[in-house]
């Protein structure tokens, strides 16, 4: 159990960067889990918030040593890991798995009450706590109501989508400023194709001005003449 780091904060780091550090211990387990070993693989910032999660989940002790149980998970392989991830789960989660909310039929904003009540969280974390926990659930192969399921994949769809959009809309509009910037008021188009073509040279070789004569012939067929 962990009791002892019941106040401390749940897992809010990304949980494909705290499964890639799994994956990455199968190659061997330092010692010793710190900076000088993490450093190189992670930004500061998410190396501190996987080292908050691996103590939470007594993966490591508060030296960064680590536990039997990180090297009984990294080891373990299928039905054994998903055993040791339900433990892992329902252990450093009691307060979600063990309250008196049904975590088969809660909401998510009842997730969100019960972080806010225990760890003073505010939204922005009490979400990426609640995501970390639903795929970490996941992976336990343990079934938690479908509203917070459901919710949780929208909202990333949601974000998703508004990234698109805006990346859109940006393209959009940089196309118009960019035609705009090319096509002046008042410029027909045949004018402006005409004004773009190459002026012709007769310094050039013969072979480069049949070229030109055939390209040129070939726009003034596609320029449609003065309306009748």
């Amino acid at each position: 159990m962990v009791e002892k780091n019941r106040r401390q904060l749940p897992p809010y780091v990304s949980y494909r960067s705290f499964w890639n550090f799994l994956e990455r211990l199968h190659e061997a387990i330092p010692a010793r889990i710190d900076r000088s070993y993490w450093g190189d693989k992670f930004s500061g910032s998410t190396g501190t918030q996987l080292m908050s999660a691996l103590r939470y989940l007594n993966l490591i002790d508060d030296e960064g040593i680590p536990t039997e149980l990180l090297r009984s998970l990294v080891a373990s392989r299928e039905f054994q890991r998903d055993e040791l991830m339900a433990q892992i789960a329902r252990n450093g989660y009691s307060f979600f798995l063990s309250g008196t909310v049904d975590y088969r039929t809660a909401t998510y904003a009842q997730f969100e009450d019960i972080l806010h009540s225990t760890f003073q969280v505010n939204s922005d974390v009490a979400r990426k706590c609640i995501k970390f926990f639903i795929d970490l659930a996941t992976d336990a192969r343990i079934p938690l109501s479908p509203f917070v399921v459901k919710k949780n994949r929208k909202s990333r769809a949601g974000s998703a989508g508004k990234r698109t959009k805006n990346r859109t809309e940006k393209k959009q509009e940089n196309g118009l400023v960019h035609s705009a910037k090319i096509v002046p008021d008042g410029t027909t188009v045949d004018k402006l194709l005409i004004h773009k073509f190459p002026e012709f040279d007769p310094s050039w070789p013969d072979e480069i001005k049949l070229k030109w004569f055939s390209a040129f012939d070939e726009l003034i067929k596609r320029i449609p003449g003065p309306p009748a």
